[in-house]
Order: C-alpha cells, then sequence, then structure tokens
C-alpha cells in the first residue's frame, strides 16, 4: 500500500541517570577491592547538595528525555533510616512532579529485608543494582564481602518476588580466587533465579586499599586487559543468549581514577564494553569463516546496521586477525538490515550466493 499524507517525526528520547553518590555510607566493611572515593569521584553530600545537582542537571537535559535519579556508592539501603527516607521523599518529589521516570539504587545483598522492599515500594522505588560480585563462596571470603551467596540468592528472590523492581546484578570479573568457570556459574545461576539485567566489572587494582597491598606482597595479579575482554565476553554471550541484557561492561570513566588515588593496576580501558563486543564479533566471524575455503579469497562480512566499528575493531584488529588465521587476501564488512545481535554471513570472491539487502 503507498504511503499518503505528511511524515510525523517523533523526537529522538535518551535515557539519562542522574547519579547521586553516598560512598561508604551503610557499608559494614571495606571489601579487599573497594575505595569508593575513587569509583564515584565524590566523598560527600548534604540533602540541599543534592537537590541542587538533580536541578542541574534536569536544567541541563532536553525535555524529551528518560530521567532517573540514580543513588550510587555503597549500599543505600544500609544507611540511617531517616536520612534514607529522606533521600527517598526527595527523588519522589521529583518522581511525583513528572520530572523524572524512575529511582535506581545500589546495595549490598544483606542490607535486603521485607521491610526495607516495603519502604522502597511507597516512595517509587524502580529499580534495585544488588552487588552480588559472586556467588562463590570462596571468592567472596577471600574479598571480604561479609555475606555468603545463599543471602544473595535470598535477597535476588525477594526482590524478584515483590514485582514492583527492576533487579540488576552488578558482577565483577577476576577477584581474589575467582576463575572463568566461578563467574560464569555466578550468571547461570543468577539468570535460573530470573535476573535479566546486568552490569559487568572487570576487577582493577586501587591504590590504598587491601587489593593493593594484596598486589605488593605477591598474592594477588589482576588479569590482563586480552583476558578480561575474552571472559567478560563469555558472561556476556551467556546473558545475550538468556535473554538477558548487560546495562554497562567496564568502569565509569571520572577524573579521581587517574589520581594518585586512582588505578595501581589491573584490565581498565576506556572503552571496555566496545572491546567485548568487538571479541564476540571476531568469534562470529570466525564461525561464519570456518564453513568455507578462505585462502587467497576476497570475503564479505555481513554484519547487523550500526556495528561497523565494533566488527573491525579498535584499529582494525579484527580484520588483520582474521586475515592471518584465514590466509585471505581481503575482508570487507557490510552492514545489513536483515541482520541482528552478532549475527554474521559469509560470502566469497565470484560466489553465486545471493547478497544481504
Amino acid at each position: 500500500m503507498p504511503c499518503t499524507g505528511s511524515a510525523i517525526l517523533l523526537p529522538m528520547v535518551r535515557h539519562k541517570n542522574i547519579p547521586i553518590f553516598i560512598p561508604h555510607r551503610g557499608c559494614p566493611n571495606q571489601c579487599v577491592f573497594c575505595n569508593q572515593k575513587t569509583i564515584s569521584g565524590s566523598c560527600g553530600y548534604t540533602l540541599s547538595s543534592v537537590k541542587a545537582d538533580i536541578d542541574a542537571a534536569l536544567a541541563a537535559g532536553k525535555a524529551t528525555d528518560e530521567v532517573e535519579i540514580a543513588f550510587f556508592g555503597g549500599s543505600f539501603t544500609g544507611i540511617d533510616r531517616k536520612e534514607m527516607i529522606d533521600l527517598l521523599s526527595l527523588a519522589h518529589s521529583y518522581l511525583q512532579s513528572g520530572r523524572i521516570c524512575g529511582i535506581r539504587l545500589s546495595t549490598r545483598p544483606d542490607y535486603i529485608t521485607k521491610e526495607i522492599l516495603r519502604i522502597l515500594a511507597v516512595y517509587g522505588v524502580t529499580d534495585i543494582e544488588l552487588g552480588v560480585q559472586s556467588l562463590d563462596d570462596g571468592v567472596l571470603s577471600a574479598c571480604r564481602r561479609g555475606h555468603t551467596a545463599k543471602e544473595t540468592e535470598y535477597a535476588c528472590r525477594l526482590i524478584l518476588d515483590h514485582g514492583s523492581f527492576t533487579l540488576v546484578g552488578q558482577i565483577m570479573l577476576g577477584l581474589p580466587d575467582a576463575t572463568s568457570h566461578t563467574e560464569e556459574e555466578t550468571v547461570r545461576r543468577l539468570l535460573t533465579l530470573g535476573v535479566r539485567h546486568f552490569r559487568i566489572y572487570p576487577t582493577v587494582v586501587l591504590r590504598n586499599t587491601p587489593l593493593a597491598t594484596q598486589l605488593s606482597e605477591g598474592t594477588y595479579t589482576p588479569l590482563s586487559t586480552e583476558d578480561a575482554v575474552k571472559r567478560a565476553a563469555k558472561i556476556l554471550r551467556l546473558i545475550q543468549d538468556a535473554g538477558g541484557t548487560c546495562l554497562r561492561i567496564g568502569l565509569c570513566e571520572n577524573e579521581e581514577l587517574h589520581t594518585d588515588d586512582g588505578i595501581l593496576e589491573g584490565p581498565y580501558h576506556p572503552a571496555f564494553g566496545e572491546l567485548v563486543m568487538s571479541e564476540l564479533f571476531l568469534e562470529s566471524c570466525q564461525e561464519a569463516l570456518d564453513t568455507i575455503e578462505t585462502d587467497g579469497k576476497r570475503i564479505t562480512l555481513y554484519i547487523p546496521k550500526g556495528c561497523l566499528s565494533k566488527a573491525i575493531g579498535q584499529k582494525r584488529r579484527n580484520i588483520q586477525r582474521l586475515t592471518e588465521i584465514y590466509h585471505t587476501r581481503q575482508i570487507r564488512f557490510i552492514e545489513s538490515d536483515a541482520l541482528s545481535g552478532y549475527c554474521v554471513r559469509v560470502q566469497e570472491e565470484n560466489s553465486i550466493a545471493s547478497q544481504i539487502t
């Protein structure tokens, strides 16, 4: 049927968090990897300063933005109850006025109770990000987390059974005593519980942490960037194969990471997520190329629309690796509307196969 009338252009909607950091407030101990001041770039707040930050962020945004207030940092549900309710009440006032669409917070698994969830629901909290890190008790003990995997699983069930919240599982790779197997098993168990949203963070060594001491003593060795990317790619594939989503891969960039109190060593990269997605495209390309004879041929690989930079890799790394492995004469990528995810289709030089359009 031919189109008639005028086209209506809808404004592009951006999702935006207004992050409010509450570093170490409510945390009962310091995990070996933790220096919240460095991670958040913040060391304190007042209720009036929080309001000023929210107002400034809203004023700088666009009317079409979907905005959430996000309480990140320590363990939000473990802070003084009045302090927590004052902050939630402030955020709720913006939710009631329609200036924001949600309230997000991060906390520890052992600070989730039925009573806490009732309070969060009253004040309109929409998303709870749980600092799972690992579901291996040996890893949790080595990290001095102060709770067990069983407590984390119980917290997940409470949140999901409540029905009012979106649950996000935050996991870390390369923790002390962790292996690729323990990390994959953690994600499998979370998926079995019903968790479908994740954040993936590679462990970096921050100065002035117990992990920095372990590094200097030779009792801890961080992952290389290459190994961290490969392990994160496995995790991301598990999540996506189960229909889940990953909100972020890698630490958020901030100035504190590069100060004298920042990163000492470890797999930090400002585009870590892009490296991980490029790794998945490399695997998909290899699966496609393994089905044909490639020596000395020109090869065209079709990839999903908008994925060209990820498929090529940073500094054309994927093209270089594929050319070396498969001894091709040339490899080129073409974007296709017919493909999605990490799907790749291959076409040989002079192939009679139909092109994908």
